[in-house]
């Protein structure tokens, strides 16, 4: 009974900044799949051909691998992220059209400012309330101009639903996690120990990412002025499928009022 209230607690808390902070997490998540990040990244930009001058604005960035993938075809990017180490680490790359800031995405950005804004990987749906992710989504909505486009990549929770692997082990470079997932009426929780020599002791992190389905996006967006103009189901951009398509990529336009 305590281990589970712990791991109740832990699931609910603020788990996502010392998470995200984690060289753990960059391990696990990002070190396995940079060529199919590029290639996402590659067909998209062929996809919504944007003008050479465009200003974009990468939500939710990391240490900005996928800023600076854009930024090295021409466009002005700035990444944000509420992870002090990524954001560091970001900096590094810097130059005169690649910015990193350190921000929380819920507060109010540059305003009408981005031709485009990004937010990939499920970099969303993390937060505790409803108006957590409204104002996330204003706060994306307000930083591009009029008929600026956001495109929003997230986990399908129809698919995932029916997916779900309950328990995995993976060893990394040494490193060994033990996967723990399961998931409610609401959201998808997984539980990542991490076994590593370094360590006095395993290091335990419990994600939570909300279902928000694609009804759940068409209001939030609409509510912010964004309206839906194409939805892909995986990062070949084929057809969304409620059920088959493991992700759900969203391209929405901001709409003049």
């Amino acid at each position: 009974m305590l281990n589970f209230v712990l791991i109740k607690y832990m699931a609910t808390a603020v788990w996502f900044k010392d998470w995200f902070n984690s060289p753990y997490y960059h391990q696990l998540y990002f070190q396995r799949d940079e060529k199919e990040a590029a290639a996402f990244i590659d067909k998209l930009i062929e996809h919504l051909k944007p003008p050479p001058a465009a200003r974009m604005l990468d939500v939710a960035c990391g240490k900005g691998r996928h800023s600076i993938r854009l930024a090295n075809k021409g466009y002005d990017v700035t990444g944000i992220d509420l992870a002090e180490d990524s954001i560091r680490d970001a900096k590094e790359h810097e130059t005169e059209r690649l910015h990193f800031f350190l921000h929380d995405m819920r507060l109010p950005f540059w305003i009408n400012y981005f031709d485009f804004a990004f937010n990939f990987f499920t970099s969303f749906g993390y937060f505790k309330t409803r108006r957590e992710h409204d104002n996330s989504i204003r706060t994306i909505a307000q930083s591009i101009k009029p008929n600026g486009i956001f495109v929003l990549d997230y986990l399908n929770v129809h698919y995932a639903e029916d997916h779900l692997v309950h328990t995995a082990d993976k060893e990394i470079e040494g490193v060994n996690y033990y996967i723990t997932k399961w998931l409610d009426e609401s959201y998808f929780y997984k539980k990542i120990v991490v076994e590593d020599d370094e360590l006095e002791e395993p290091i335990e992190y419990v994600e939570k990412v909300a279902k928000f389905s694609l009804g759940d996006f068409t209001d939030m967006f609409s509510f912010q002025g964004l309206q839906i103009q194409e939805v892909f189901g995986d990062y070949q951009f084929n057809d969304y499928h409620i059920k088959k398509s493991p992700r759900m990529i969203l391209i929405a336009k901001k709409i003049m009022k």
